[in-house]
């Protein structure tokens, strides 16, 4: 009788600590794929916080290069996605696997180099500079990994009416993120394009001492806009899109966008909000 009693007794222990585990496990848990510029800002360590706070909704979150972040919202293995490469959020949405997909904040890329710059290319346009480095054969840094870093550069190389040198052995293809980008770059004195706020991120780390410098920016091409935008749960019935949509929606909420807007590293802003009700 008294083992019986001993065994109905731990089965009840067992059950309560199995229903108090379900909230935290699958209740109240959005998973999102974003980008490494988020992630290596320091913003979504700061947003994830905050947005518990106001919802009680915990933000677990994958940062990749927008390509894979897209993929991992075909293959339904996240609820949303806030990431940065216009073109290709469209055809996703074209193609039934997102939704509701709104602009949220901005910043710009700008083209950095080492400090002798070689290629002669500051203060020019984007265009200028993409034909200068071409021509003097400096070394160039690539993201190579599908971003939205990575997209963007593909089209600038376009729009300067240039072919994307990926056969050129001053080209160098670093298939990494954005801080380890630039750290290939600074070790090699080769150019790259990086978004500002990683930008801003790795200057502060350099601590006064960076071996690169900012040469090409504010150049309308040099836009930056992220999104936010909830997997389709028509393409995947078992995504929480009651989450995602909390999420898109406190994230164009004024309170959210003041926060991104107040949001600095080393005393300098690094995203502007720009979310539409």
């Amino acid at each position: 009788m008294l083992r019986s009693w001993k065994k109905t007794i731990a089965t009840l222990v067992a059950l309560s600590a199995l229903v108090c585990a379900v909230p935290a496990l699958a209740g109240d848990v959005l998973r999102m794929a974003t980008t490494t510029s988020t992630q290596d800002t320091g913003l979504l360590d700061a947003l994830g916080p905050a947005f518990q706070k106001d919802t009680g909704i915990e933000l677990q979150w994958t940062a990749v290069g927008t390509g894979k972040a897209l993929k991992l919202g075909e293959d339904c293995n996240v609820d949303v996605l806030m990431v940065h490469a216009p073109q290709s959020e469209k055809e996703f949405l074209d193609k039934g696997f997102g939704m509701d997909r709104k602009e949220i904040f901005y910043n710009d890329f700008v083209i950095v180099g080492p400090l002798k710059d070689p290629a002669k290319a500051k203060g020019k346009t984007v265009a200028e500079a993409l034909k200068a480095v071409s021509a003097a054969k400096a070394s160039f840094v690539s993201r190579g990994d599908d971003s939205g870093t990575h997209k963007a550069e593909l089209k600038l190389w376009k729009a300067a009416e240039l072919p994307v040198p990926d056969k050129e052995s001053w080209y160098i293809s670093a298939g990494q993120g954005m801080l380890a980008t630039l750290a290939m770059a600074a070790e090699r004195g080769a150019y790259t394009l990086v978004d500002r706020g990683t930008w801003y991120k790795y200057e502060a780390d350099q601590k006064g001492k960076a071996p690169l410098t900012i040469l090409v920016e504010g150049d309308k091409p040099l836009l930056n806009q992220y999104s936010v935008m909830p997997v389709n749960p028509a393409h995947c019935p078992g995504v929480r899109a009651d989450l995602a949509k909390k999420f898109s929606d406190w994230i164009t909420s004024a309170k959210a966008q003041k926060f991104v807007g107040e949001f600095k590293v080393a005393g300098k802003p690094l995203f502007t909000p720009n979310a539409k009700k």
